[in-house]
């Protein structure tokens, strides 16, 4: 496709599975040859190491820490609090931190293996500020995510974007819950006010940090204090570190990034969620959260369905938006008429868990849970709409397994045939299970 063609809708028209599609490429992946999961900067950069006893140190540690190590297939798996499609973890984080007692100011590099902030640049008159909110300067934090897209090109080919860009929404996620969530999650836990911002010079600042062409900036969220003083861009470029142990480029994903990064977002006014949630609980809900991979095939209760979609209904802390509509496909929910709903307004009724269990590439996940639930969207800005798409699924596991029922995020499905049970026309972005 070229360049000049390459939009939004473009995109995601021409990543669409079909079940032809899906038969006709079932790629099939060497996992001997899955690039590295880790981004590590020269060994000579000054390191901090994260002490959790430390609410700043522990505030930036929930939004990425990896849980759980686990052996799968003869490889040591280092699972995180922030879920990603098919465990291959494209996203990064970066923090610049100005005016934090006891730290440096500057920009880092969160070091999720060895839990430490790496120092790669250090603040002077200069900053991230620049380039996200010109002619303010925070005192507090900054976070950029990035992905290091082959990480999930490697297997997901051209639809990887889409991963992307979902993780990217599941990151954000992580730390906007504050204080026991990763960055949402970790925000809430730390009694920490936190703005997603989306609309800022990305291309500019992707070659400020010395990206080139194999890692790009996706999403901003920052909290602190706000002051009305302007900030230059960086004096000087940061050194080139690729992501990954080898690289192959795609350059679809780039067109396509390149494309959908400058495209204005809808607006909204902005407004903080109000989570209700026992810190401690919530906090081991956080550092539990997995996904699953097989359900018992039995009920919730309506009561655990409500809260969780009231969850799902509380405001997300940005002025940059895209609607995003959530239809439930309701299996067992106790109290409940099996059938389709918008919201939680029914549609039709109707036993439709064969079809969804096809229609997300014969998963039985999709077949056996309690609800399958689908994000869509009308949007303007498909970065956007995407990565609220992965707030919501990263929300919607947290209110899920804080409650003790199982979720899972579920990225391939046939599009055509999943709008039509749905009867939409706007774009499916997001596929979600739970039950127990």
């Amino acid at each position: 496709m070229p360049p000049s063609k390459i939009s939004g809708k473009a995109y995601h028209e021409a990543t669409k599975h079909s079940y032809l599609s899906v038969q006709a490429d079932p790629n099939y992946v060497d996992a001997s040859t899955q690039p590295s999961a880790f981004k590590f900067y020269p060994k000579f950069y000054r390191r901090v190491k994260l002490n959790l006893n430390n609410s700043i140190h522990s505030f930036i540690s929930l939004t990425s820490a990896i849980t759980l190590e686990k052996v799968y297939k003869n490889s040591l798996d280092k699972l995180r609090v922030n879920p990603s499609a098919g465990a291959l973890y494209p996203t990064e984080v970066y923090v610049q931190l100005r005016k934090i007692q006891g730290m440096l100011d500057g920009i880092y590099h969160f070091e999720v293996e060895n839990n430490s902030l790496t120092l790669i640049y250090e603040l002077i008159d200069d900053g991230l500020e620049s380039y996200i909110i010109p002619d303010k300067s925070i005192n507090g934090f900054i976070f950029l995510i990035s992905c290091v897209y082959y990480r999930s090109s490697w297997k997901y080919q051209n639809r990887s974007t889409r991963y992307c860009f979902l993780d990217s929404g599941h990151h954000l996620g992580a730390f906007a819950s504050g204080v026991a969530k990763p960055l949402a999650a970790s925000a809430y836990l730390h009694q920490k006010d936190i703005q997603l911002i989306f609309d800022f010079d990305k291309l500019a600042l992707n070659l400020a940090l010395g990206f080139e062409n194999k890692e790009f900036i996706t999403a901003c969220a920052v909290s602190g204090e706000l002051q009305e003083k302007k900030v230059r861009p960086l004096r000087m470029k940061i050194p080139f570190v690729c992501g990954t142990d080898y690289f192959e480029a795609n350059q679809f994903i780039e067109d396509t990034y390149q494309a959908t990064a400058v495209q204005k977002s809808s607006q909204q006014q902005l407004k903080q969620p109000q989570l209700r949630f026992e810190k401690d609980k919530f906090y081991q809900t956080v550092l539990n959260r997995r996904s699953v991979r097989r359900f018992r095939k039995k009920s919730i209760s309506q009561e655990d369905y409500l809260y969780i979609m009231q969850q799902l209904q509380q405001p997300i802390p940005t002025e940059n938006y895209e609607e995003i509509d959530i239809y439930s496909v309701i299996h067992r929910v106790e109290g409940m008429l099996c059938g389709l709903y918008k919201d939680t307004y029914l549609i039709k009724t109707g036993n439709f868990s064969e079809q969804t269990g096809y229609l997300c590439i014969n998963q039985a996940i999709a077949r056996d849970s309690a609800v399958t639930l689908f994000f869509v969207s009308d949007y303007l800005n498909y970065q956007t709409a995407m990565q609220i798409a992965g707030f919501l699924g990263q929300r919607l596991y947290l209110a899920s397994n804080y409650l003790g029922i199982q979720c899972s995020g579920i990225g391939a499905f046939y599009d055509d045939e999943t709008q039509e049970l749905l009867e939409t026309n706007k774009d499916e972005l997001y596929g979600m299970v739970i039950g127990i």
